[in-house]
């Protein structure tokens, strides 16, 4: 922001002019949600947790902008070389945002190094690449540089794919712009969480503690494994689900062949899971194919499109696996024991 500020003064200059050009745009010319208005968040993503992570992260930004003051004072050598006033005075948080998402979108995901050299900062390297999740051409660091490792010969024009590393398409979306349809480490989160009411919970809490779960427990649902995922909730649920203390040790949480506790405890848990995946598929509107706005606002409304489809795939995909647990039970005339605790899924 300070280097901006000393316009064509700046060494930065022709960076930072080509950064405010893409505005955190991706290869499908549509700039990050986090400088979408309020309302195309909520017309674009209906339905879909993308807006609750767009919110989160925006939410997130505004804390640091709170911050900037005390780094200032704190860290005034830092700053020394800019005859500015206070950043929140210098800055609006507007401005601070639209910073924020450019030097975002020079974020890369870099191959062969630690973990505290996973990530550098390549001014224009994403916004002038075509990312993709399934290429093997990819940036590395050598020494104290970055080198793009290709995968194959080019020929002067030709465009460049690198891989982007294992990110969702809901990062790949909020960092960069784009959505890619052929992602396999696209996936759909499911958090599940005992009943603190529950006269057991402490109980069922020290059992999934002893099987590394959470009393409140992150499944994620990976695009193309989604009877893994089913699967691997189900002792969860299964616990959950269970009034007598007899039986609650008897629950694996091993990986294996199904083991339900009952016929009886397994269509409860299975019915739940099954409304509850057939109430998240209900939260998304329909899709319409009515033009509106101008172009930038259809390119808006496409990539959000294209990021609903497969959470939808996804979503309906469990819904399958679940239909065929449930069509697997021995005897479809046992009723539903549900206890008054069950867990709470969202």
């Amino acid at each position: 922001m300070y280097e901006k500020k000393q316009g064509k003064e700046s060494y930065w200059y022709p960076y930072i002019r080509e950064l405010d050009r893409q505005r955190g745009r991706g290869q499908l010319a549509v700039e990050s949600p986090l400088l979408w208005s309020r309302q195309e968040l909520n017309e674009y993503f209906v339905g879909s947790p993308m807006r609750d992570i767009v919110l989160e992260r925006l939410a997130g930004i505004k804390r640091e902008y709170g911050e900037l003051d005390t780094v200032w004072f704190m860290a005034g050598s830092l700053f020394k070389q800019y005859p500015f006033d206070l950043p929140t005075e210098a800055f609006s948080f507007e401005i601070f945002k639209q910073a924020f998402v450019a030097v975002q979108s020079c974020v890369v995901h870099l191959q062969g190094v630690s973990l505290a050299r996973r990530f550098a900062l390549v001014p224009l390297g994403p916004p002038l690449l075509a990312y993709k999740s399934n290429c093997k051409a990819m940036l590395k660091a050598v020494g104290d540089v970055v080198q793009l490792e290709v995968d194959r010969a080019y020929k002067a024009g030709d465009p460049i794919s690198v891989w982007c590393g294992p990110q969702p398409n809901s990062r790949l979306l909020l960092n960069y712009g784009f959505v890619d349809e052929d992602n396999p480490y696209d996936r759909i989160a499911v958090e599940a969480s005992l009943e603190t009411d529950d006269p057991f919970y402490q109980q069922k809490r020290s059992i999934v503690q002893k099987n590394d779960r959470l009393t409140v427990q992150t499944f994620q649902i990976y695009r193309g494994k989604e009877m893994e995922a089913v699967l691997d909730m189900l002792p969860y649920m299964r616990l959950a689900n269970l009034s007598d203390p007899a039986e609650m040790e008897s629950v694996s949480f091993a990986q294996g062949p199904v083991c339900p506790v009952s016929p009886c405890n397994e269509r409860a848990v299975l019915i739940q899971l099954l409304e509850y995946f057939q109430r998240r598929l209900a939260g998304y509107k329909s899709s319409d194919t009515t033009e509106i706005g101008d172009d930038k606002t259809n390119a808006k409304k496409r990539v959000a499109e294209k990021l609903l489809s497969i959470e939808k795939d996804i979503l309906g995909k469990a819904l399958a696996a679940v239909e065929e647990l449930m069509g697997q039970l021995p005897d479809n005339t046992v009723s539903p024991c549900v206890g008054a605790y069950v867990p709470h899924l969202k």
